[in-house]
């Protein structure tokens, strides 16, 4: 037999079909959809709702009110801000079916994700990728692709800076303030020194 290394609040729903690693832990009345797979050590917030067919990696820190629906996948040690939002489907109308049109979201590894950020998804055919150890602002909009390392605020959401791997504001010369880092800047794309 075996012994269940993760915890979950007795108001959480986890469906059939559902993985989930070890010392997770999940909170006030979340839903874990069918086909689902979370992470080790990851925490759910309350009223958090995942899947169908969602991915979350390990080490994932998904605040109150996110709902991750089919189309999303988060790599490790994706932070989501409490409330934050992902969609998928384009063009929704209540009363035409678009369940084939579900568009996807891939967030790389670190990415953090601010409250209330909205995170439009790709088109069916492709996928909208937040880079690693992306900042998206609080409140921001994001409609197309986020490079690796890159502070995006406002709406739509644009690049106002960079950010380290461990979400400090680089300076102009490009080291982390709190690790002492460098990073290099090579055709709009930064990356660690």
């Amino acid at each position: 037999m075996t012994t269940q290394t993760w915890w979950a609040h007795e108001t959480a729903v986890i469906d059939a079909g559902v993985e989930i690693g070890d010392r997770t832990k999940i909170w006030h009345f979340v839903h874990l959809l069918g086909q689902t797979r979370v992470g080790a050590d990851c925490s759910l917030g309350q009223n958090v709702m995942v899947g169908p067919k969602v991915s979350v990696g390990n080490g994932c820190k998904i605040q109150n009110n996110v709902a991750l629906y089919e189309g999303v996948m988060l790599e490790d040690d994706v932070f989501c801000g409490p409330s934050c939002v992902f969609t998928n489907v384009l063009t929704p109308r209540a009363f035409v079916s678009r369940k084939s049109e579900f568009g996807k979201t891939l967030v790389r590894r670190g990415a953090t994700i601010g409250a209330n950020a909205t995170i439009v998804c790709g088109a069916p055919e492709g996928a909208t990728e937040l880079g690693e150890y992306c900042f998206i602002a609080a409140g921001a909009v994001v409609t197309k692709d986020v490079p690796a390392y890159a502070l995006m605020a406002g709406v739509p959401a644009r690049r106002i800076g960079w950010v380290s791997k461990a979400g400090e504001v680089l300076g102009e010369d490009l080291t982390c303030p709190r690790e002492g880092d460098r990073y290099v800047l090579e055709d709009g794309r930064l990356r660690p020194a």
